[in-house]
């Protein structure tokens, strides 16, 4: 393999550092026998050159990098606390940094330190390029999302009100962000390489690189990209400040409750976010995307499948269940993931707790057997089905492919044009991530079992939680990187754990983290490798940012919620003093899924002793419903539709309700639908020129108005009291219906 002059020798590039094998001024370029993706997509939207003489770890890229993701983590923890939380996504930095990088070009001294020597570098070796830019984007990244563990901190501090010291809850953080690169370096060659495993979110900030690096002319009555990204960024930014503040009720138009305002029928059936949905529609970018991400970034198959599974579930399944009364659905509201007792009230949880973390059996007897919605208990069961439904899928779809590829490691054939252009750069030895995952288990099992006081879980409760993460990792792996839709982990760690060892919600926790969160960061992992693929970083310039970004943001974001929990006081009560912003209710979701899986047991409510036993054939349901579109695909070849059924996305669509609502989902299908099929089917020069650019456009725009609302009005308790500020505008949508159940405050019926 070539040397590479973007190894990572020195944290400062040498002034014209390029390689020795490749003229800076011949950027390597297909020849006619490379071709380019065979994914569309990527073929239309991926430049298919590279210029190795750029420099990548700059003076620039490391300050920029590291104060974005401080920045980021900070904001994004400061904000998960509150009643409405606000995510600040990695888009924003992206754009943020681009005239900070052009200052600093600009004006810092391009003296050459060291000259003549091995030590030899700049502040400044010229014009702020898109390979810096890319990992001043991978450090945001490492902020831009939720640190899951810190959920664990919050639930033992603040509502088990448990000790637990900062040490102990450094290494959980830790371990749980890096154990996820042993999985990503394991199944990188699968994941990444490949030309089919083209990760579509990825699509939209190559666009926003290209726009804001490369120069077009502007076509004759049109505009440029970056053009175009500015005026619908700032047609994002002006607008949010309606469904943002001034006119809240654009987040979900529940239309048929205005025409029936007294009827819990029509409003259950309408109502966007306490109903069924029907018509409601959301003119809110952060409706469309905050659950399912960008529907422009989604393909059409896929936005297909999610909307086919969404209606069965929401339309045919949730009302049958609901009218006929399965599981007593109409004592409880038709849409909700509250927990409730048999007779329609809130369940009490903190009454069968003991002071030492188990379950008072004698309290909970009489308390009664814990009920949930009929819709929250079937999107159980649909998450059993989509996790047997994605080991089978990807067995029988995929199990060839990665035979093959197990077998020829990877050689030369079948390789793509940017897998080639990748070559020329030493790759990150898969050593690397063994001894990081070997080092990190160990260190996990240590912290378990020394400070098992505090964290509950036995050393082998660590080894399971790994292997489930490295057993779902592939195949969760391989959904993503074609749909863009990732099926989650979360119910099948705490079903298990849950079995094997009830009566400790803190373990349950513990393990939920490791083994989902492992297998999530992994995925995020592999998909900014899969981003350095496409914009040609170098592999183990790439691993660096990521491993020192990961560190930071898990430092500050524990510094952050540390800080919030000893400072602000009653946090995450809801019964403080009245109008408190800091209620955690991700934090709040996180401990009642501790007590009902960890303190409860799935025994008392999936099992034989519960009143959902049944909800366990899902898991048969799933895995027997991708043989049909195998055997399908197989007897009818030709008709290439059916392969595009992916059972995993269909079944598991509704896997985000909750909290996702039914508005959320009509929305992101109605855009997904214009976006992936009428502009890509009628206008495909304006969907790539265009697209991707709109999709990180919406996002900035959305992100900077957020923030800046919050600070200017947020922080000082200004609001509007107006009609158009009543969301949803659906009060009857959550009333139970069955006959003599009396709940406060909905009436009764007879």
């Amino acid at each position: 393999m070539e040397e590479s002059s973007h190894e990572i020798n020195s944290p400062l590039i040498p002034k014209g550092g390029v390689s020795r094998r490749e003229p800076p001024s011949s950027p390597l370029k297909p020849g006619e026998d490379e071709e380019n993706s065979p994914v569309k997509q990527v073929a239309l939207t991926v430049p298919t050159t590279d210029d190795p003489s750029l420099p990548v770890l700059t003076f620039r890229m490391w300050v920029l990098g590291t104060v974005s993701c401080v920045l980021l983590s900070f904001l994004n923890q400061f904000f998960w606390y509150r009643t409405e939380p606000l995510t600040i996504t990695a888009i924003s930095a992206q754009i943020a940094v681009v005239p900070l990088g052009q200052l600093m070009a600009a004006k810092i001294t391009d003296r050459v330190f060291f000259r003549g020597s091995r030590w030899e570098f700049t502040l400044n070796p010229g014009p702020f390029n898109v390979k810096e830019h890319v990992l001043i984007t991978i450090f945001a990244n490492s902020g831009a999302g939720t640190v899951y563990a810190i959920h664990v901190i919050t639930a033992v501090k603040i509502f088990y009100k448990q000790h637990i010291s900062f040490f102990v809850s450094f290494i959980v953080v830790i371990t749980t962000q890096v154990l996820g690169f042993g999985w990503a370096g394991i199944f990188r060659r699968y994941l990444v390489e490949p030309a089919a495993m083209w990760w579509p979110a990825n699509l939209v900030q190559v666009s926003l690189f290209r726009a804001l690096h490369e120069k077009e002319e502007r076509p004759k009555g049109g505009v440029t990209r970056t053009q175009f990204f500015l005026i619908a960024f700032i047609c994002s930014f002006c607008y949010y400040a309606f469904p943002g503040y001034i006119f809240e009720m654009l987040t979900s138009l529940s239309w048929i409750c205005w025409i029936f305002p007294t009827s819990i029928l029509a409003q259950q059936l309408g109502s966007g976010l306490y109903g069924l949905g029907i018509a409601a529609v959301g003119i809110d970018w952060s409706t469309i995307s905050s659950y399912l991400g960008s529907p422009l970034a989604s393909p059409w198959f896929a936005t297909a499948n999610v909307a086919a599974g969404f209606f069965l579930v929401m339309y045919v399944l949730t009302p049958v269940c609901y009218w006929l009364n399965v599981y007593k659905a109409k004592t409880f509201p038709i849409f909700s993931d509250d927990l409730f007792t048999s007779t329609g009230q809130e369940y009490n949880i903190t009454s069968i707790i003991t002071s030492d973390f188990h379950l008072n059996t004698t309290a909970y007897d009489q308390e009664g057997p814990l009920y949930l919605t009929t819709f929250f208990a079937m999107t159980y069961g649909v998450g059993f089905a989509a996790l047997s439904a994605t080991a089978v899928h990807v067995l029988l779809f995929h199990g060839r492919e990665i035979w093959e590829q197990s077998k020829s490691s990877f050689k030369e054939q079948g390789m793509d044009i940017h897998t080639r252009l990748m070559r020329r750069y030493n790759q990150v030895p898969e050593w690397w991530f063994w001894c990081m995952l070997i080092v990190n288990i160990a260190f996990t099992i240590f912290a378990c079992e020394y400070y098992n006081d505090q964290l509950q879980l036995p050393w082998w409760g660590v080894l399971l939680a790994c292997a489930i993460a490295i057993v779902f990792t592939l195949p969760i792996g391989i959904i993503t990187a074609i749909t863009n839709q990732t099926p989650g982990l979360n119910i099948i760690t705490e079903y298990t754990i849950g079995y094997i060892y009830p009566g400790y919600p803190v373990a349950n926790m513990c393990f939920k983290v490791y083994g989902y969160i492992s297998m999530t960061q992994a995925i995020t992992f592999l998909q900014d490798f899969k981003l350095g693929h496409y914009m040609k970083i170098p592999p183990r310039t790439m691993f660096m940012a990521q491993v020192v970004g990961t560190l930071i943001a898990g430092f500050v974001y524990l510094g952050t919620a540390w800080w919030m929990m000893e400072t602000i006081p009653n946090i995450c009560e809801t019964t403080s003093s009245s109008g408190s912003p800091w209620t955690c209710p991700s934090d709040r979701v996180f401990y009642d899924a501790s007590v009902i899986w960890g303190l409860i047991g799935p025994r008392r409510i999936f099992g034989d002793e519960g009143v959902y036993e049944a909800i366990n054939w899902f898991f048969l349901v799933g895995a027997v419903a991708p043989v049909f579109v195998w055997l399908a695909h197989k007897a009818f070849p030709r008709q290439e539709w059916i392969a595009l059924i992916n059972m995993p996305v269909l079944i598991g669509s509704t896997g985000m309700m909750p909290p996702a609502t039914a508005v959320n989902y009509t929305t992101w299908v109605i855009v997904g639908f214009l976006s992936g099929f009428v502009v890509y089917r009628y206008r495909p020069d304006w969907w790539q020129r265009h697209n991707y650019v709109l999709s990180g456009a919406l996002d900035a725009g959305l992100a900077f108005m957020g923030v800046l609302l919050y600070l200017c009005l947020g922080l000082e308790g200004i609001s509007i009291d107006w009609w158009g500020n009543d969301l949803d505008g659906c009060p009857y949508a959550a009333y139970p219906t069955a006959k003599g159940v009396f709940v406060e405050g909905y009436p009764v019926f007879d």
